[in-house]
């Protein structure tokens, strides 16, 4: 696709969008508060909470700084029950996923339900295995309207009346989409104060086709999440949580990772009224991010922002995205509810 040069303004934005959606095209979108979005890293995720159901949204905003570049929200939930009478578990959730990126107007929908089994290694303290799978429906479109090309320009000015000389038969892409992962997660240390967790995830398993020229060569490469977060406690009103994740999607890498330090509010250590988390990620060579978080249990919000140190920090002057994200955990009143359970998935 070729950009009118007269409409100069409109050309810069322009072809620096094309750049943001070539590397996206290697990439699937992500999060900076990735671990407000486990399916999103990997299926066996689902569930690791101390809690009956979680429900979690996060919303980005990025490089509008200096472009209408990307616009990017996610809302998972999840249902936690336990198999029988073994301490197993299973995770029933849902993912949904809407972005929508530049001047095109160029908007990725997905709706991926997810099951992810427990199975208990232990009766003495947490310690489980988890396999879980997500599937489900993806949609790709574009606004043919709001693409200008050279084919436009009539010698003088630009022509909207012009055809804009692309061959792509429609403005929409469908296509069925599929992971699978594993993860193992447990407790440690004194009263099993301490927890842990790590994974690794495969994703496009059926590696869909993903080409507005229906091109059948053009398909999603896999991708390959692996995942680990640590959980140790100072004292009996602070712990440390440490999370990273590293990425592989064709010739495409992403590492990210970071730890938040939280201090328990309140009379009760063990049931504290609120819970404040600060601290810092790291996008290698893309992004530092900053972050604050609040439980007010069962409810959290965070607010994160990226602050740009990757080649493009010159343009964006360092600008990158901002996120915010809130999470709700919470108990059924049932018999076999996880709030009585001595022995459940949680991280």
């Amino acid at each position: 696709m070729k950009i009118l040069f007269p409409y100069r303004k409109k050309f810069t934005s322009l072809a620096i969008l094309i750049v943001f959606m070539q590397s996206a095209i290697a990439q699937d979108l992500h999060f900076s508060q990735f671990f407000e979005a486990p399916l999103l890293r990997n299926p066996s995720l689902a569930g690791i909470f101390t809690g009956d159901y979680r429900i979690q949204g996060v919303y980005r905003d990025q490089w509008n700084s200096f472009t209408n570049a990307y616009k990017t929200g996610s809302f998972n939930g999840e249902y936690k029950m336990p198999i029988g009478q073994s301490n197993d578990f299973l995770t029933m959730g849902l993912q949904i996923l809407y972005d929508k990126a530049g001047s095109a107007g160029l908007t990725t929908s997905e709706i991926f339900p997810a099951l992810n089994y427990h199975k208990s290694l232990s009766s003495e303290k947490t310690m489980y295995l988890s396999l879980g799978f997500m599937g489900g429906y993806a949609e790709k479109r574009i606004d043919r309207s709001k693409i200008t090309t050279n084919n436009q320009f009539d010698g003088a000015a630009y022509n909207p009346s012009l055809a804009d000389g692309e061959t792509f038969p429609t403005p929409d892409i469908h296509y069925w989409d599929g992971s699978v992962g594993m993860s193992f997660n447990t407790t440690f240390g004194m009263d099993q104060q301490n927890s842990l967790f790590f994974g690794a995830a495969y994703h496009h398993l059926n590696r869909p086709k993903n080409s507005f020229y229906q091109n059948a060569q053009t398909e999603l490469d896999p991708k390959y999440v692996f995942s680990a977060g640590f959980k140790i406690s100072v004292s009996e009103q602070s712990y440390f949580t440490l999370q990273a994740d590293h990425s592989m999607q064709g010739n495409a890498r992403e590492t990210i990772g970071g730890a938040m330090y939280s201090y328990k509010l309140g009379e009760f250590t063990d049931d504290p009224k609120y819970v404040l988390n600060v601290g810092a990620y790291l996008r290698w060579k893309d992004a530092f991010i900053p972050v604050v978080k609040i439980d007010m249990l069962p409810l959290s919000v965070a607010l994160s922002y990226d602050v740009n140190i990757s080649p493009l920090e010159t343009v964006s002057q360092g600008r990158g995205g901002i996120e915010l994200s809130i999470s709700y955990i919470g108990f059924l009143n049932r018999d076999n509810s996880a709030k009585y359970k001595v022995l459940c998935p949680r991280f």
